[in-house]
């Protein structure tokens, strides 16, 4: 794996950005945004939408029940898996430097048609996603204050976080920035305080019982149950791509990067690996989890461990790492539509394109990307379930965006892609692209794979019916609209076109 710094020594600021630009520009784009995006608020842009704190504290009851302690391996599993997918990622990346992230690295390696449906599985993952963060941190902005728990009270701070995300968004790149840095730096200190507490004041088992099921999975195959529990792993490590959403906002972007991809995995991982493995080891009755007598095992443990008062410290910290997750999400979404207005690729393009000069922000994208989530929310008031149904896509769609994208790396290297960018893999190329297919592939069904054969079919395979509804929408827009082709703009041209003589030219 090389990566390829300027090679002038004491190259300047501005000499950097004239070259971010002449290299945009050689990819037919002059970007309105600002390059006022550091390493680490890419980094930790990267960090708070995959928000390890958010993910575990969401799913760590549900995997201990399905799995036993056994279940943080899986974290360890998929981090491996899609640290393969950000490595993929970082090659694009350094080569094609855009907004928008997977709609356009797909769009060169593959073609329009197929970037279309990348952009549109992934915009609407996105969506969903901002909406069940928002929906999931309201009952925590509820608890601190003071308000009963209910449709009603969840739908209302729901609805309040995703407005503070937007206004914070609506702010500009270098506000973005600074709440991702101090999102980022909320959460790890959280993280590592809470961990450590209960790690000295409430521990209850040694390192062994991460090997001990306590009979979970009950009478059968225990990979099964490991592969169910397997899902916080799998729902976890995606965030990454959000470092690369914003390309035009970060100088020398096919350097630093692919650097903050990477560290997104490692960082984000370890402190979920950490704090995991912290509340695993403080849960004093794992059987009562395992068979559902207790199925609010993080909140009974804080309570212990904290007391009501520090327990809703901690629950503030949690609710900062929610409201940085969405911030975050709500950033790649609106650059990703932002991407797709400025080629005119859907409808509303002429509005989606507009930049605020002020700001520089697309600003109608935001709205969107702000529009479309609280919309969902409020749905849930009419059925909580529907609302549940909903999410099911989100995780699921976010995997199928990436693995298009992963794909269509691999078509290109077979077809004679050579990466470019200051980033390369070299000869680890194609088995890390194979590899990260094959990791996508496998979580892609483990998702998808039905667990409630008591449940009527359409709950049981809800997942996939839902990813099947999103493609077939937007199959039925591609036939209707055409907007993939209304767009001059370069695609699949990753791929070095074969030479033909004048001679066949002219036949």
């Amino acid at each position: 794996m090389q990566e390829y710094p300027n090679k002038k020594i004491g190259v300047s600021a501005s000499e950097h950005l004239d070259s971010d630009a002449a290299h945009l520009a050689s990819l037919g784009y002059e970007s309105e945004f600002r390059r006022d995006m550091s390493p680490w608020a890419n980094f930790s842009l990267g960090f708070t939408y995959l928000s390890p704190v958010v993910g575990v504290y969401t799913l760590f009851a549900y995997a201990l029940a399905q799995g036993g302690p056994p279940m943080i391996w899986s974290l360890i599993i998929c981090g491996l898996g899609q640290l393969l997918v950000a490595l993929v990622f970082s090659e694009i990346v350094a080569q094609f430097p855009v907004a928008g992230g997977v709609y356009p690295w797909a769009r060169r390696l593959w073609g329009r048609k197929f970037a279309w449906m990348t952009g549109w599985v992934y915009l609407i993952a996105l969506f969903v996603t901002i909406s069940s963060v928002v929906y999931g941190a309201g009952p925590f902005l509820a608890q601190i204050l003071g308000f009963e728990i209910s449709v009603n009270s969840t739908i209302v701070c729901a609805i309040v976080i995703l407005i503070l995300s937007t206004i914070i968004n609506f702010l500009g790149t270098k506000v973005l920035a600074a709440a991702a840095v101090i999102g980022f730096s909320a959460e790890l200190i959280g993280a590592l305080v809470v961990g450590f507490w209960l790690l000295a004041t409430e521990r209850h088992h040694g390192l062994g019982v991460l090997f001990d099921s306590f009979g979970a999975g009950g009478g059968h195959n225990y990979f099964y149950a490991f592969a169910a529990a397997g899902l916080i792993g799998t729902f976890l490590y995606f965030g990454f791509e959000a470092c690369g959403d914003v390309a035009e906002e970060v100088p020398n972007p096919g350097v630093l990067i692919p650097k903050a991809m990477r560290r997104t995995i490692y960082i984000g991982g370890a402190a979920a690996v950490f704090v995991s493995l912290a509340l695993v080891l403080s849960v004093a009755d794992i059987p009562a989890v395992i068979s559902g007598k207790d199925v609010t095992p993080v909140d009974t443990l804080l309570t212990n461990a904290f007391g009501n008062v520090g327990a809703k410290i901690v629950l503030g910290i949690v609710l900062i790492s929610f409201l940085s997750c969405a911030i975050s999400l709500q950033a790649a979404a609106s650059r990703l539509a932002y991407s797709y207005g400025r080629d005119d690729m859907i409808v509303g393009s002429r509005f989606l394109k507009k930049f605020s000069p002020a700001r520089h922000i697309p600003p109608y994208s935001l709205l969107l990307a702000a529009i479309v989530p609280a919309i969902i929310v409020l749905g849930s008031k009419v059925s909580e379930d529907a609302l549940t149904k909903i999410i099911s896509f989100a995780s699921f769609g976010i995997y199928i965006g990436f693995q298009m994208v992963v794909l269509a790396a691999l078509r290109a290297r077979l077809k004679g892609w050579k990466p470019s960018g200051k980033y390369q893999l070299g000869q680890w190329g194609l088995p890390v692209n194979i590899g990260a297919l094959i990791y996508g592939i496998i979580a892609m069904v483990n998702m998808c794979w039905p667990r409630t054969p008591e449940a009527p079919w359409y709950d049981n395979y809800i997942v996939l019916i839902s990813g099947v509804i999103v493609i077939g929408l937007g199959l039925l827009y591609m036939m209707i609209h055409r907007s993939y082709g209304h767009s001059d703009m370069p695609y699949d041209d990753a791929i070095p076109k074969k030479y033909v003589s004048p001679h066949k030219q002219a036949q």
